[in-house]
């Protein structure tokens, strides 16, 4: 294998890494925000409104749509 041609699949395993590994921190900051918009939908359409109980059946819901993705 040529240097060029060494150089060129370190780059593209490095980059493969990178995107993996910047996926694997942002998860969780994109969670967090659905939780937190759909928390603010329940407060905005619900007449007895309470924040744990809000915060606990997005939580619940969400993770169980994303399993069900997966």
């Amino acid at each position: 294998m040529t240097t060029t041609n060494f150089k060129m699949v370190a780059l593209i395993i490095l980059g493969i890494a990178l995107l993996y590994l910047f996926q694997l921190k942002n998860s969780d900051y994109n969670l967090d925000r659905t939780i937190s918009a759909c928390i603010v939908a329940q407060k905005k359409t619900s007449k007895s409104y309470d924040p744990e109980k809000a915060k606990k059946f997005c939580r619940e819901g969400i993770e169980k749509k994303m399993k069900g993705i997966e």
